[in-house]
């Protein structure tokens, strides 16, 4: 793409328009750090094409601060050594305790496929491995001048495999934009939200599965008392889709939904433009997430901000930092789960409440999103890199914050 395309694909699909023109280099290696390229050792081999794929930029064009946002840790040393300076910010370690707590317990997910998890030999390797790749991301990680990470979870695993103390910048939601939306909503039909791409990690069948044991619970009560609520309920499925795997996976979805009875309940949409989700966030009443250590989980912000009740996963970054009373003992502003039963309880509860009691916990959800603002995340980010950036540069962003 060129520079014109890839800022109007930017302010169509994420409402980000830049404040001037785009200067953009092509590099010819990008297929290097691929993961299908490397159906084993894919961690390595990505590491490596990100070393090629850095010589290469660094060669096209050597900048007087190199800002990595990509997670390429191993092109660090590479650019510190044609004289750039580096900024780090990772939203997601390659490598973490958690992943080598999954091997070291022989646990199946989607990154430890059920016959490594099988063998113990097999699992030995593949922790030693792991354990290689961590001093090396560390060593790699410590070549940066500034370092920052976009929550808690993130700070804690990088603290401990780089063995430096990182700052944290959470990252910028649209909340300004999002609050302009009115809190009350229709109170039928009811709708839940599901914003993430269709990858593996996201966890989209537990929400079909959750979705389908509330829809039974209503049925089975012939939508009536609260469940006069879920009549004509929707789950609406939002999310990218980036290559064959992806569209297998969302194919695989749907014929998911046909099983379980849902079909007619569930809504996929796929690459919609910010404006069209806004409008979806819009009529939203809760906004579903389920991944699992989830680094940030930036859609939850923007379910509080626009108004949806968020029901998070009990875990990383919406447990850490997002869905979290304002004081000890105060409430929280939406609901963590973990289980398929939890999540279901869950919907149920949100979706069942008089409007009323919905707007409350609505508000104070969307207060809570305040943490989030663009001005914070440019003070603090501009903040992080004060000491590398020259000195009118810092105070150009500080007077447009006054």
């Amino acid at each position: 793409m060129t520079a014109e395309q890839l800022s109007e694909r930017a302010a169509t699909l994420f409402g980000v328009p830049p404040l001037r023109p785009v200067r953009t280099v092509r590099l010819l290696l990008r297929g290097l750090v691929l993961a299908r390229l490397y159906p084993v050792f894919t961690l390595l081999g990505q590491s490596l094409g990100s070393m090629a794929l850095a010589l290469e930029a660094l060669y096209k064009l050597t900048p007087a601060l190199f800002v990595d946002t990509a997670g390429y840790a191993f092109a660090y040393p590479l650019a510190s050594a044609a004289g750039s300076k580096v900024a780090s910010y990772t939203h997601y370690p390659m490598v973490s305790t958690d992943m080598l707590a999954v091997v070291s317990n022989r646990a199946e997910t989607f990154n430890n496929r059920a016959w490594v998890a099988r063998s113990t030999m097999l699992s030995a390797v593949k922790a030693s491995y792991y354990r290689l790749l961590a001093s090396l991301y560390g060593s790699a990680g410590r070549c940066a001048d500034v370092i920052m990470v976009n929550s808690s979870w993130t700070e804690g695993h990088i603290a401990e495999m780089w063995r430096v103390r990182p700052s944290i910048v959470y990252p910028p939601c649209d909340i300004e934009s999002l609050k302009a939306l009115p809190l009350d909503r229709p109170a039928m039909p009811r709708i839940v939200i599901s914003v993430a791409q269709f990858r593996p990690e996201k966890a989209h069948a537990q929400q079909l599965r959750a979705w389908a044991a509330v829809m039974q619970r209503a049925a089975a009560s012939e939508f009536a008392g609260r469940h006069a609520y879920l009549r004509g309920a929707k789950l609406v499925l939002v999310g990218g889709v980036r290559h064959a795997e992806d569209r297998e996976r969302l194919d695989g979805l749907r014929a998911m939904a046909e099983r379980l009875g849902i079909a007619s309940d569930v809504d996929f949409q796929t690459g919609i433009p910010a404006v069209q989700l806004r409008l979806l966030l819009a009529s939203a009443h809760a906004g579903l997430h389920t991944m699992r250590d989830e680094h940030f989980g930036i859609s939850v912000v923007e379910y509080m901000a626009a108004g949806a009740v968020p029901i998070a996963h009990r875990s990383a970054g919406p447990a850490m930092d997002i869905v979290v009373p304002e004081a000890p003992g105060e409430p929280l502003p939406g609901r963590l789960c973990t289980s398929d039963n939890e999540y279901a309880d869950a919907l149920e509860e949100v979706l069942c409440m008089p409007e009323e009691e919905r707007l409350g916990l609505a508000k104070l959800a969307r207060d809570a999103s305040e943490e989030f603002t663009e001005l914070q995340f440019t003070s603090d980010f501009v903040g992080a890199l004060a000491r590398v950036l020259p000195r009118s540069a810092v105070r150009r962003v500080s007077t447009k914050e006054e």
